[in-house]
């Protein structure tokens, strides 16, 4: 009988297969918890440590589990409405970056199918509008000229047309260059303009290729955001992945806000431009009602263009006058809804343009503007009546390249944990929670992380690292500095002066993480003279390089310090000495104003809890934690670790911070 231990064991097939091979007894306890997890359907909290290889702990367990034919596989409970030929465990991966997606199918599933004997599948499942229609795409050739404006527009719709002809895939991630989305948007797969079986390009459609493969795979991999946009259409009935057996979230940290994003509401002035100017765009006479020729639909595009700009202007009015200093809106229906029933009338008349046609290709442009039309419709409903229970409501503005202001309309729940219990833990028989932090504390408890998502029932496994972080890792405390919280300009003042001296010390291979734009900003500026003086690079996320492109460049020029705020504390991988110095410049406590965070602690307060105790401090403990984590990510990593926020030292919370990081050399220094 094959098991975990056959595989990861000292003596298994993975150690016979690899040279390197180091034995991890941490992988092997981990294995054996979500074994039983899923064996005994029962959900699982997991905090396994740098190093401990946590992806190979659920995987086997999960693959065995998935291909357990024949074998006696416990009744799930789940929905599911598999096809004859789907696996016994239908098991859910979930991730929440990319660079971890890219690990398990390029790396870490290919090894495993080589060394389990036994045959499974594992896919990768991506949103439907990663991918080309055939049918869209030969559309949009033929009305170009309607369509677009611009002349690299044109070029890349032959560009597109080229390429269908010779990727497998069809889905962006398959492009060597990123589309634009003006283009993309009119040929992307789209469920409200697609046929099926009437579809002329059905048999070689890419979305519903990889559709039947999801449909007959044993292990999905996903994003964090599919997965609970998946959640939220569950609730009107409808999803994009098949129910599962098992899911298992990675980097499970970031769970929370990945939730309430995709179970709130959101609705800005730039959404609604771009639908309504795809049906006509009156300073480029293009779109496709111009293709058609139909008048007096584009008139009515017109009059909404400037109902629209009118009810946006009412609401900058009302933020600006009478919404809380950061953005939050208290009462329903703040201002006339004077738009939605506007955008509903202009949906009933694109349908009835779309009506006109006796071909369903044609007609299914029209429905699926409606449907557009119909959802930012009951977004702004939503919105303005405050019909999302529980939640929290903001407007905000933000300035397009353009220059324009783009006024945003959201609502997040407050508590994501009792829609997860309900829709989530409820439904799924065995859901596996993992991450490197997890746990907060002395006790390194769990009581946060579960109670945010609202785990009621689970087992609980805590990992330490296998990496002897007291011989690789030096923690730098630096007392002396000014207090962040209460004499701000004296501590940023002294910042600079104090990143120099320890990038002085590593001769760059150094990350420096902020809190905020605006710090990073100013301190990149006062770093300049010195790093040029010693020839050392800057990378500043304030210049806008996207992350991927600064980690590239930080890894292939050492002699670099890399300015990073919250994408950089966690998620990124730079093992070797490449990097070997982490300053962290003030711990990473949120601003208690931002409208979710205020919200949240309102809510605990007036349930007699403490927002501090209770909400803000586990919540800064797992970010540093993450931070922290930046530097050791191989048993050959070392270096420092500096931390120069001095209330790690004076204030009574400082321990819980010490006392939840890996156990390393601490030396304390003075700022001065």
């Amino acid at each position: 009988m094959l098991t975990v231990d056959n595989i990861l064991g000292p003596s298994g097939r993975i150690a016979a297969r690899l040279k390197d091979y180091e034995e991890r007894g941490e992988q092997l306890e981990m294995a054996h918890a979500v074994q039983r997890a899923i064996g005994e359907q029962k959900h699982l909290v997991v905090e396994a440590g740098t190093g401990v290889g946590k992806s190979f702990g659920y995987l086997v367990p999960a693959i065995l589990a998935a291909t357990q034919r024949g074998e006696e596989t416990a009744s799930t409970g789940s929905r599911s409405q598999k096809p004859p030929n789907a696996p016994a465990k239908r098991i859910i991966i979930s991730t929440h970056t990319i660079s971890l997606q890219e690990q398990l199918l390029q790396k870490d599933l290919p090894l495993l199918n080589s060394v389990i004997p036994r045959e499974f599948t594992a896919v990768l499942v991506k949103g439907r509008s990663n991918y080309l229609s055939l049918r869209r795409l030969e559309n949009a050739r033929k009305r170009a000229d309607s369509l677009f404006y611009d002349e690299r527009e044109f070029d890349e719709v032959g560009k597109l047309q080229q390429w269908s002809t010779q990727t497998t895939d069809g889905s962006k991630s398959d492009l060597e260059y990123r589309p634009r989305a003006a283009v993309w948007d009119e040929v992307a797969s789209d469920s409200s303009n697609c046929m099926g079986r009437n579809c002329p390009t059905y048999d070689s459609c890419f979305y519903y290729r990889a559709r039947r493969r999801v449909d007959h795979a044993q292990i999905l991999v996903v994003n964090h955001a599919l997965f609970f946009s998946d959640l939220a259409l569950r609730r009107a009935g409808v999803s994009l992945l098949p129910d599962s057996d098992v899911v298992i979230f990675d980097e499970a940290h970031c769970l929370e806000s990945v939730a309430s994003d995709h179970l709130g509401v959101s609705v800005s002035s730039g959404q609604i431009q771009y639908v309504l100017q795809r049906l006509y765009n009156d300073r480029t006479n293009k779109g496709l009602l111009v293709h058609y020729k139909m008048r007096d639909a584009q008139i009515a595009v017109a009059e909404c263009i400037q109902k629209a700009e009118d009810f946006f202007q009412q609401a900058q009015d009302y933020l600006r006058n009478h919404a809380r200093e950061n953005g939050r809106v208290d009462e329903p229906q703040p201002f006339a809804n004077t738009l939605g029933p506007i955008l509903d009338e202009l949906a009933k008349k694109i349908r009835q343009c779309g009506s006109s046609f006796d071909e369903e290709p044609q007609r299914q442009d029209f429905t699926s503007s409606a449907d557009r039309l119909t959802l930012l419709s009951a977004n702004l409903q939503q919105w303005c009546g405050q019909a999302v229970p529980d939640a929290v409501y903001w407007m905000e503005t933000t300035e397009t390249r353009r220059g324009n202001a783009r006024i945003s309309l959201s609502a997040v729940p407050l508590d994501v944990g009792p829609a997860l219990r309900s829709e989530l833990f409820a439904r799924v028989p065995s859901v596996i929670l993992t991450s490197a932090t997890l746990a907060v504390g002395r006790d390194h408890s769990f009581d946060f992380f579960k109670s945010r998502l609202g785990v009621t029932q689970s087992d609980e496994l805590r990992l330490g690292s296998p990496f002897d972080y007291q011989r690789q890792v030096e923690l730098i405390l630096v007392g002396g500095m000014p207090d962040p919280s209460s004499a701000k300009e004296e501590y940023e003042g002294k910042l600079a002066s104090l990143v120099r001296r320890y990038v002085d010390r590593t001769d760059g291979h150094a990350f420096v993480l902020f809190t905020n734009y605006s710090t990073m900003r100013r301190v990149g500026e006062a770093l300049m003279p010195y790093l040029a003086e010693r020839q050392l690079g800057l990378l500043s996320q304030a210049d806008g390089l996207p992350r991927t492109q600064m980690l590239k460049r930080f890894i292939s020029e050492p002699r670099s310090v890399l300015l990073g705020t919250d994408s950089f504390w966690q998620g990124v991988d730079v093992p070797g000495d490449a990097l070997v110095n982490v300053i962290i410049t003030k711990l990473p406590f949120r601003v208690p104003s931002e409208p979710v965070h205020e919200a949240r602690l309102e809510a605990i307060r007036s349930a007699g809890g403490n927002p501090f105790g209770d909400y803000q401090l586990p919540e800064a403990v797992l970010k540093l934690k993450q931070g922290f984590g930046r530097l050791i990510r191989s048993r050959r990593d070392h270096g420092t670790v500096v931390i120069l926020d001095p209330r790690i030292q004076t204030k009574s919370y400082g321990k819980v911070f010490l006392q939840s990081l890996p156990d390393c050399h601490i030396s304390f220094e003075a700022a001065d």
